[in-house]
């Protein structure tokens, strides 16, 4: 006997139930990975295709078996190419929950300290292009590099100032058309292009710079803010979902809390409160 609980010829032990237990765990972080996008619909229709395949292996149809054998014994690499974003985000959460991120963060036992971002000016800025109903899309990078989207456009290297992003974004500017990418607290590129997403789960009303936003953070952990041209909505998209039509006081809340480490978000605030006394 191979464990406390038997079921006739069946032994059902501990290492049973732990293997039992990490399997629903791994289906539910794939379930939450998947919700909301048109992959969840494709992994359904893989998995019925999977039980079709084992009930008409079960009652020996030798021919269909042999047909539907063909089509899994290339599943692995079916499922590789049609959920290359899905598997690109899960591996970037395992990644982000492993000590490695930690070990990043420390240069020989002491932490790297590096100037707090302000989310004051970004703030300011969306306020003041959403009364004149100027478009703008801001991409704040987080653990994802997005070096390879910000080499699409200008590379600018500047210090952050509201004057900056309204003279970018301003309709004139012929860096106006495209993503503006924070980095390293600087603005690292303008008039870069961005993933469009093809989730048809996304509402019409959306434009084209709320579905690049939502494109961007489907594959990546950016946090993006969007002005809307059409209606002056300040938005904020993350992990693929849009935050819409916020007011002041919740888009500085929101950016503070996704952006700022505890640390952080206290030099900031002491910062902020200084420059009001």
């Amino acid at each position: 006997m191979s464990g406390p609980f038997p079921i006739n010829f069946l032994h059902f032990g501990w290492i049973d139930a732990a293997d039992v237990l990490l399997v629903t765990v791994l289906l539910y972080q794939l379930y939450k990975l998947l919700r909301g996008s048109v992959a969840l619909n494709v992994a359904l229709g893989l998995i019925s295709f999977y039980l079709l395949y084992l009930v008409v292996k079960a009652t020996g149809m030798e021919l269909l078996t042999k047909i539907l054998g063909q089509f899994m014994s290339v599943g692995v690499l079916a499922s590789i190419i049609l959920f290359q974003q899905e598997i690109r985000r899960f591996l970037l959460s395992v990644g982000k929950a492993t000590a490695l991120e930690r070990v990043r963060s420390w240069t020989w036992g002491r932490p790297i300290d590096g100037p707090p971002l302000s989310v004051g000016p970004f703030v300011e800025a969306a306020k003041s292009l959403s009364s004149k109903y100027t478009g703008a899309l801001i991409c704040f990078t987080q653990a994802s590099d997005l070096s390879a989207f910000a080499e699409s456009g200008d590379r600018l290297d500047a210090e952050i100032s509201k004057r900056l992003l309204l003279s970018i974004f301003n309709k004139t500017s012929p860096l106006h058309d495209g993503a503006v990418i924070i980095t390293n607290g600087r603005i690292q590129a303008a008039r870069c292009i961005l993933p469009v997403s093809e989730n048809p789960d996304v509402p019409a009303s959306l434009g084209l710079r709320h579905r690049a936003a939502i494109g961007l953070s489907e594959i990546t952990d950016a946090v993006v803010l969007v002005v809307s041209e059409e209606t002056g909505a300040m938005s904020l998209v993350r992990h693929g979902v849009v935050y819409r039509d916020l007011a002041t006081a919740e888009l500085r809340a929101r950016l503070n809390e996704w952006l700022l480490t505890g640390d952080s978000r206290a030099k900031a605030m002491g910062a902020a409160t200084n420059a009001a006394v």
